[in-house]
């Protein structure tokens, strides 16, 4: 298979299985944690690699190494695996996603962006999901008429923040997440729910539903439920790791113990919570997002601006959602008719939340 984004969260763990159920590795695709990669390199022997910046070419112990995003394209384009794992961040993942697709390999998607601004013209035929929520949503559909879904969130590094104290947090209680160990952007994005919005724009898209919601489990036990027309409802329980779901896309399905089982008697309780709008403002365009999807492409830009300006220490953490609120409202009439509009109103977006 080909690992896009290895060094990341998801990239190791898929490693992990690659381990555990001895799969090939073909190319690894990086960005500059070069020390993480050549450890990769040394254990999985890839025959090409590929980072994000010429001048780490050097550090990078292979004989064939290139960058960019072209070369990622290539490197798809050329393999003979079947299977690309695409677990890079941000808008960035979204070409190679359409590569794969383009040549025929099975997709197991970590990449959210993808979904979230390109989802009316990608084919499922052979995506997996790699996330938690809709791999629960997969794992519980029955032949049995579905009301609506239901995804849960953490709730992020600031959910039991007093309210008037969140204009004035730092980078770093922003980053840390009770619950998960995971990239800089996603972290943020879990802390102010676009991450949740995310996940519910790929819900509809992957199983072409609009009634969705998502609340709080702050456990991280129960991923997703079920709920059908006939008043039941069934959730999916499962510990907090992501190779479960990295083990079924990429192997159609699992019989061998990835993870060790849930002790309910031992959790105890758990505790569910609404997702508030005065603590996370984002929330307030739920709805209007589900029910226009093509808003997806102006949210993603707009929060990749607000993100990368906090993390700079340009804005205050608050900001990220206003300013994500503001393009919503500006660019609320959007309509995507092709791939070229995508990319057209990205850079429109990027420009008015970067002025």
């Amino acid at each position: 298979m080909i690992i896009l984004g290895s060094t990341g969260s998801i990239g190791v763990n898929t490693l992990n299985i690659a381990r555990k159920f001895n799969l090939n590795v073909e190319v690894l695709v990086a960005g500059s944690n070069i020390e993480v990669l050549n450890k990769q390199i040394e254990e999985f022997k890839p025959s090409k690699v590929v980072i994000a910046n010429k001048v780490d070419i050097v550090k990078v112990n292979h004989s064939h190494v290139t960058f960019g995003e072209d070369e990622i394209l290539n490197a798809i384009e050329n393999s003979k695996s079947e299977t690309v794992v695409n677990a890079l961040v941000g808008f960035l993942g979204l070409k190679p996603t359409l590569k794969a697709i383009e040549c025929g390999k099975k997709l197991a998607l970590a990449n959210k962006e993808s979904l979230v601004v390109a989802g009316k013209f990608i084919d499922y035929t052979n995506l997996s999901p790699i996330d938690s929520e809709h791999f629960g949503l997969w794992y519980l559909i029955q032949e049995k008429a579905i009301d609506s879904m239901t995804i849960t969130a953490s709730g992020g590094s600031f959910r039991d923040y007093p309210l008037d104290e969140l204009k004035n947090v730092s980078i770093k209680e922003a980053l840390n997440h009770p619950n998960w160990s995971m990239g800089n952007k996603i972290t943020i994005d879990s802390a102010t729910m676009t991450n949740k919005i995310f996940e519910l724009m790929e819900a509809a898209w992957l199983f072409d539903i609009r009634k969705l919601d998502a609340i709080i489990e702050t456990k991280s036990l129960i991923h997703a439920m079920v709920n059908f027309k006939d008043g039941s409802t069934t959730a999916h329980i499962a510990n907090a790791s992501m190779q479960l779901p990295i083990a079924y896309a990429i192997l159609g399905k699992c019989d061998t113990p990835v993870l060790e089982p849930v002790d309910l008697v031992k959790v105890g309780s758990l505790e569910f919570k609404k997702i508030e709008t005065s603590r996370y403002p984002i929330w307030e365009a739920k709805d209007e997002i589900i029910n226009n999807l093509d808003l997806g492409v102006v949210l993603n830009a707009a929060n990749e601006v607000g993100v990368s300006k906090f993390l700079n220490s340009e804005i205050g953490f608050l900001d990220v959602s206003r300013i994500s609120l503001e393009a919503l409202n500006k660019f609320n009439n959007v309509k995507i008719d092709s791939l070229d509009d995508i990319f057209t109103i990205d850079k429109e977006v990027r420009a008015y939340c970067e002025s």
